[in-house]
């Protein structure tokens, strides 16, 4: 009956704009003020995260995910804009009823509830009320209230004595509160900015919840909540003594791999298929050593070294497989001899490699099944890695030409294109993609490396605003040397962690501030994520950002408990 009614709930809500919204209790730690400024769904990743880090990551799901939404170019954007169908909330109870199962099974309970029962065939309402406080604190990243603390023992009061055990009643009430808003929804809440009335700022534990995501992809923990409860995140000092303390984390790992596998669009892989008859030795292990091989690239060059993000577009350091070793032609063997094990690689400089441009996770996931695609690379290096839009190709483009590898006439993706190009609907477009798509094009649509197609030699060569080059490599000091590369990742990472693009008002403080941070810093990642981190302007809400996507009536009620 819980479930149906759940489900039937969550539809309505959907209809309504923002499902499991209402769902969402208003008791929440009273500020004169407060308003409900912004709400995000979290990511799948997010959720097996904050999973691992309050249970365990023995703690099993047992359950998928609706998919996340992608809005101007990251998933971090797009969970602002995303609710929860009837389907995806039957699957979060699913998962939810599994979780809670095994937070309380006999294997785990020793460690994940903090006391034990007077009787665990009768309620105790002391024991479940330190273990919900707890885990509610971390789940919907602020204290319980009284009224909801005592709404959730309840609910494991009245199941316990119902079925005559207390662990029973835990698990339920801790279902419930995995598949309620709280959690399920980031709700950002904020009050007048005490340095400028005109602009609202946010609460310290919605100021806990931006900073902890953006820097460790998960809810904050014990210690950041701590500091959010004394005021100190209110302060320039204590800021930056839970920021540095972060940073210094090993868990700064998991953010800056979530950041750039969603800014990089690494979920697109799930859909990734190659022609197996053309290319036999690709295969989804492949497909997933790809996007590891590339993860390991950055956090090796960007936290371990501390180096600068434009050397990602010129590095010959990586690390490989030898399931990758065999795309790229490289035979590789394991100190353990383990086909899935990991080894530091330097490729030789004749091996033509560009950095994380010309690495499979780039080559492999903007290419066609059968074959290579110039455009769509040259497409992706633009969006993706410059942030310059590319406009859609009109919808009665022929494109028979491009695909047809065959023709004896036009034996290469160069001579396709330049005749495609004929065509005065595609030559505007193509003129900004093909230059440098064409530029990649020694590396097969799996990532290995080739000098012909159809046994003409391939040129590689082009231009890119007006600068000529040679070959891929050329192509990646390009890229480094291009103020664009710099300007998009401080946009990106500042739009990852406010949830939205930037306002032309931010947009002209990243510039003045952000930008020249990051540059004086020698271009390093950490020095990005502490400059934002600990400005007033990334948790900084002016009045007409308040998100439209929340409906009047929720607003409404939760202002009224804040009067």
């Amino acid at each position: 009956m819980a479930k149906k009614f759940g489900i039937v709930l969550a539809f309505a809500l959907t209809a309504a704009g923002v499902a499991g919204s209402a769902l969402a209790s208003t008791d929440v730690p009273s500020v004169p003020g407060a308003r409900l400024v912004g709400m995000r769904r979290i990511t799948q990743d997010q959720y097996r995260q904050i999973i691992a880090d309050v249970f365990g990551k023995t703690i099993k799901l047992g359950g998928r995910f609706e998919p996340d939404q992608r809005d101007a170019g990251l998933l971090a954007v797009g969970a602002s804009q995303v609710s929860v169908t009837a389907s995806g909330f039957e699957q979060y109870d699913d998962m939810a009823r599994a979780i809670a199962a095994q937070v309380v099974d006999e294997q785990h309970r020793s460690v994940t509830v903090p006391c034990i029962p007077r009787s665990v065939q009768a309620t105790d309402d002391a024991c479940a009320g330190k273990f919900l406080g707890s885990v509610g604190r971390m789940l919907y990243r602020r204290p319980l209230s009284q009224r909801e603390l005592a709404a959730e023992v309840k609910i494991a009061s009245d199941v316990a004595d119902r079925l005559h055990d207390f662990y029973a009643g835990l698990s339920m009430a801790l279902t419930g509160m995995l598949e309620s808003a709280q959690f399920l929804f980031r709700q950002e809440v904020a009050t007048a900015d005490a340095g400028d009335p005109s602009h609202l700022a946010l609460d310290s534990y919605s100021k806990a919840t931006r900073l902890s995501f953006l820097l460790w992809n998960s809810g904050p923990d014990p210690l950041l909540l701590d500091a959010a409860e004394h005021g100190e995140l209110d302060t320039t000092a204590g800021l930056s003594k839970q920021v540095d303390r972060m940073l210094a984390s090993p868990r700064l790992v998991s953010g800056v791999r979530a950041f750039f596998a969603d800014m990089l669009g690494f979920t697109a892989f799930e859909g990734l298929a190659k022609d197996p008859v053309l290319y036999p030795k690709f295969s989804a292990r492949v497909a997933a050593d790809a996007q590891e091989q590339t993860l390991r690239t950055i956090v090796d060059l960007l936290l371990r070294q501390n180096g600068d993000y434009r050397d990602l577009f010129t590095t010959q350091t990586t690390f490989l497989t030898p399931l990758l070793g065999a795309i790229y032609k490289i035979p590789l063997t394991t100190p353990d001899d383990l086909p899935d094990g990991w080894v530091r690689y330097e490729f030789p400089q004749a091996a033509g490699q560009a950095g994380i441009i010309t690495q499979a996770s780039f080559v492999a996931l903007h290419s066609q099944p059968g074959r290579s695609s110039p455009t769509v690379r040259g497409k992706a290096l633009r969006e993706v890695l410059l942030c310059q839009k590319v406009p859609d190709p009109p919808g009665n483009v022929n494109f028979a030409l491009v695909q047809d590898t065959s023709n004896p006439a036009f034996k290469t993706a160069r001579q396709r294109l330049t005749a495609h190009r004929s065509e005065a609907t595609c030559a505007g477009c193509h003129k900004i993609m093909d230059p440098i798509g064409l530029a990649l094009e020694n590396f097969d649509t799996t990532g290995a490396f080739r000098s012909l197609e159809n046994g003409m030699p391939i040129d590689v060569s082009g231009e890119i605003d007006g600068l000529k080059f040679a070959n891929a490599q050329e192509l990646g000091k390009a890229i480094r040397d291009n103020p664009a590369a710099t300007a998009c990742i401080v946009n990106r990472m500042y739009s990852y962690g406010i949830g939205r693009s930037a306002t032309k008002e931010e947009s002209s403080w990243i510039h003045t501030n952000l930008s020249k941070d990051f540059a004086s810093g020698g271009y390093g990642i950490k020095v990005l994520l502490r400059a934002m981190a600990t400005s007033d302007q990334f948790y900084r809400v002016t009045k007409p950002e308040i998100r439209a996507e929340i409906p009047t009536s929720l607003r409404v009620a939760f202002e009224g408990e804040h009067k």
